[in-house]
């Protein structure tokens, strides 16, 4: 069994890990924890866990934590993460970082969009977590850094089309929609009930939302060309979950059948990626609870666009499923370990 802890045990990041990580066949979880909430049963925080884990929260120091686990979630915001991460590898631990600290491989676009980076020498070593495009980079990896919720469910769409060259890289528009959940358990007006019931609206338009540089990072990676996205997100009335519509005109005329052709290819093998059958859309109540991520693909006849549609649930494969699915890559599990859950419904 591996030992876990889980450094920012109380938000929703923490409390997803503590769900997923108590029903997982080879690791137990030993430590997490919570200036908040310390002292407290994780179960008197979370009634949902009630019978399911029986650990208590607990405000420790990076040294106190190191005799506990031998491997780490850190679920804590930017700029703590890098307080507490280089402390853990220095000690010989592995980590998965749920922050955006060691995303980005470029020091100074971390600093122009986060803040001052206090341990960039780790920039270059941190593997971007996307199995799907990193698997191989991943297992020997000590540092992963897990992706952005929008970022897994636009790069996961267009990463196909842009390996192959299939579209003209200035023509993506990306259209997103996230629960409120992805805002973060911490109270605040904006997230209050009254505030989001019975609405719908965009935030951070005009190019100014922190996903947009990794998102441009890892689709140029894919591109091998640098690409500048419109990436516009909106707060949708919902707990759980994002949709993403993206569009982008082919380089040549495209049609359904390559379209699927291409993707199953891509995807065909991947236990947590569905690409849909020509005719269906996604939708977010289909991945709710799990780390799947569906795709739709639709050709465009009429404005000869491409248009990709991708459904996650932001804290499962946006957040600690796929930390869970980077985990097990790390430690030699099998991939789905602890992750095969179908997702809630209705």
């Amino acid at each position: 069994m591996l030992d876990v802890g889980i450094v920012g045990a109380s938000g929703y990041t923490g409390v997803e890990l503590i769900r997923i990580l108590a029903g997982h066949p080879q690791v137990r979880l030993t430590v997490a924890t919570s200036r908040q909430y310390a002292g407290k049963n994780v179960a008197e925080v979370f009634p949902s866990l009630n019978k399911r884990i029986d650990i208590r929260c607990e405000n420790l120091g990076v040294e106190e934590l190191l005799s506990r686990a031998d491997f780490f979630f850190a679920a804590v915001p930017h700029k703590t993460a890098m307080d507490i991460v280089p402390q853990l590898l220095q000690a010989g631990k592995k980590v998965v970082d749920l922050s955006a600290d060691y995303r980005l491989h470029d020091q100074a676009v971390y600093e122009e969009w986060y803040q001052p980076h206090s341990s960039p020498e780790f920039l270059g070593e941190a593997v971007y977590g996307l199995p799907e495009l990193y698997r191989d980079d991943i297992r020997p990896a000590r540092l992963v850094a897990n992706p952005g919720c929008y970022p897994t469910s636009v790069i996961l769409a267009l990463a196909p089309l842009l390996r192959e060259g299939f579209i003209d890289p200035a023509t993506i528009i990306i259209d997103s929609k996230s629960g409120t959940s992805g805002a973060g358990r911490a109270a605040g007006v904006a997230n209050l009930y009254c505030e989001v019931a019975d609405s719908f609206k965009a935030y951070k338009v005009g190019g100014s939302h922190r996903h947009i540089p990794e998102i441009e990072q890892e689709l140029s990676l894919a591109a091998q060309s640098e690409v500048r996205v419109s990436f516009t997100p909106h707060l949708l009335p919902i707990s759980r979950g994002i949709l993403s519509t993206i569009y982008a005109t082919p380089n040549e005329k495209s049609n359904q059948t390559d379209l699927h052709e291409l993707y199953n290819d891509t995807y065909g093998s991947e236990p947590f990626v569905r690409v849909l059958p020509a005719g269906r859309q996604p939708a977010t109540q289909h991945v709710r609870g799990s780390n799947c991520c569906d795709i739709a693909l639709q050709a465009d006849t009429r404005t000869g666009r491409i248009i990709i549609t991708s459904v996650i649930d932001n804290i499962g494969k946006g957040a600690s499923g796929q930390a869970v699915q980077n985990m097990n890559i790390m430690n030699g599990f099998a991939e789905e370990a602890g992750l095969m859950g179908a997702a809630f419904f209705p």
